[in-house]
C-alpha cells in the first residue's frame, strides 16, 4: 500500500478554494486551526448560540451560521457528531451547496450507511486523521502530523485540473497528515474497521479489561491504589512501546518475567470465545445494525449528550471505584498537569 508524504501533495489546491468546517469540537477545532495556519481560507460553520462560537473567534477564525458559510464554500468538511450530520446536511447544507461543491468527511459513517446521499454533481472525499482532534492539533503545532487516511466516494471533478484524490491529499497536507504519512482506503473499509477497533479493542475492549483486572485485584484483598497503578496507569507505558515499534518492541523493553507472563496468560484472557464475540461485533457493524442502534438511542435525547443507553453507562463508569481512586491519585501526580491535550476552555 502506497504511503503519501509532503512531496506527493499540492498545498496550492486547497489554498485556492474556500473551505467551510462544520463543527468546532475535537476534530473541528483541529482541522480549522491547522488549515488556517497553513494559509487556507477557512470559515467555521456553527449554529446560532453555539458555545463553540466564542472559542473559534478567540482562535482568530471567521465564524458564520451554517447556511451562510456553506453558500460561499467550494469544499464543506462536515465534522459535527455522527448522530447530527444527516439532519444538518438535509436542513442546512444540501439546500445551500454550490452545484459543484466538494463534500468532505473525517469518518465514513453517514456516507457508508447511506444516512447522507449526496447528488451526483458533488465530489465526496474523506480525510481522516488517525488520532483524536486534540492530538491532531498539538502535533501540528510542534511541526509534525498525525497519520491520516483519504478516500474518494465519488469524483465529480471532470472539468478541473485535479482529481478528488488530489484535493483530499492537499487537504491532508494542510492538516499536517502528509508529514506522518497518508494511506488511501475506501469509505466502507474505514468505517467498518474504525468502528470495530473502537468497540472490540481500543475503547470497549480496553476499558472492560481494565475494570475487570482492577475488580479482580481489589476483590482479592489488594489495595485499590495498587490495582489502579497495575491495571490502568501503566497502560500508556505499554501502548507507547507498541505504537513506537510493535509488539516485539514492547517485549524487548519489558522484563523477562513480564514477557513470559504475556505468553503464559494472554491466551487465557483472549480465548476462542473472545474472538467469536469479536466476529459477532463485526457482523453487527457490517450489517448496519450497530449504526441504527446508536442513532435510535441518540434520537431519544436530542440534546447532543447521547441517549438513555449512553447516559446510563456514563453514570456507571463515573461511579466505578477505579474512577474515584484514579481521580484522587491523579490529583497528586503534578507531572500530569504540565501539558494537557484537552483544555475545555479552548478546545
Amino acid at each position: 500500500m502506497k504511503i503519501y508524504y509532503d512531496d506527493d501533495a499540492d498545498l496550492n489546491i486547497i489554498k485556492n478554494i474556500n473551505v467551510t468546517i462544520v463543527g468546532y469540537g475535537s476534530q473541528g477545532h483541529a482541522h480549522a486551526n491547522n488549515l488556517n495556519d497553513s494559509g487556507v481560507n477557512v470559515t467555521v460553520a456553527l449554529r446560532e448560540g453555539s458555545s463553540s462560537w466564542e472559542k473559534a473567534e478567540k482562535a482568530g477564525l471567521q465564524v458564520k451560521n451554517v447556511p451562510e458559510a456553506v453558500i460561499e464554500a467550494d469544499l464543506v468538511m462536515i465534522l459535527a457528531p455522527d448522530e447530527f450530520q444527516a439532519g444538518i446536511y438535509e436542513k442546512h447544507i444540501e439546500p445551500n451547496l454550490k452545484k459543484d461543491a466538494i463534500l468532505a468527511f473525517a469518518h465514513g459513517f453517514n456516507i457508508h450507511f447511506k444516512k447522507i446521499k449526496p447528488g451526483a454533481g458533488h465530489s465526496v472525499i474523506m480525510i481522516a486523521p488517525k488520532g483524536p482532534g486534540h492530538t491532531v492539533r498539538s502535533t501540528y503545532k510542534k511541526g509534525g502530523g498525525v497519520p491520516s487516511l483519504i478516500a474518494v466516494y465519488q469524483d465529480s471533478t471532470n472539468d478541473k485540473n485535479y482529481t478528488a484524490k488530489d484535493i483530499a491529499l492537499s487537504y491532508a497536507k494542510a492538516n499536517g497528515g502528509t508529514k506522518a504519512g497518508v494511506l488511501q482506503t475506501t469509505f466502507k473499509e474505514e468505517t467498518e474497521t474504525d468502528l470495530f477497533g473502537e468497540q472490540a479493542v481500543l475503547c470497549g475492549g480496553m476499558t472492560a479489561l481494565i475494570k475487570a483486572g482492577y475488580e479482580t485485584l481489589v476483590e482479592a484483598g489488594y489495595s485499590p491504589e495498587m490495582a489502579y497503578f497495575e491495571c490502568l496507569h501503566e497502560t500508556k507505558l505499554i501502548t507507547d512501546l507498541i505504537q513506537e515499534g510493535g509488539i516485539a518492541n514492547m517485549h524487548y523493553s519489558i522484563s523477562n518475567t513480564a514477557e513470559f507472563g504475556d505468553y503464559e496468560s494472554g491466551p487465557k484472557i483472549i480465548t476462542d470465545d473472545t474472538k467469536q464475540a469479536m466476529k459477532e461485533i463485526l457482523e453487527e457493524i457490517q450489517s448496519g445494525n450497530f449504526a441504527n442502534k446508536f442513532l435510535d438511542d441518540c434520537r431519544q435525547s436530542n440534546d447532543g449528550s447521547g441517549g438513555p443507553i449512553m447516559k446510563s453507562n456514563r453514570k456507571l463508569t463515573k461511579n466505578h471505584p477505579i474512577e474515584q481512586v484514579g481521580k484522587d491519585l491523579r490529583s497528586k501526580m503534578k507531572f500530569l498537569d504540565t501539558e494537557k491535550l484537552v483544555d475545555k476552555e479552548k478546545n
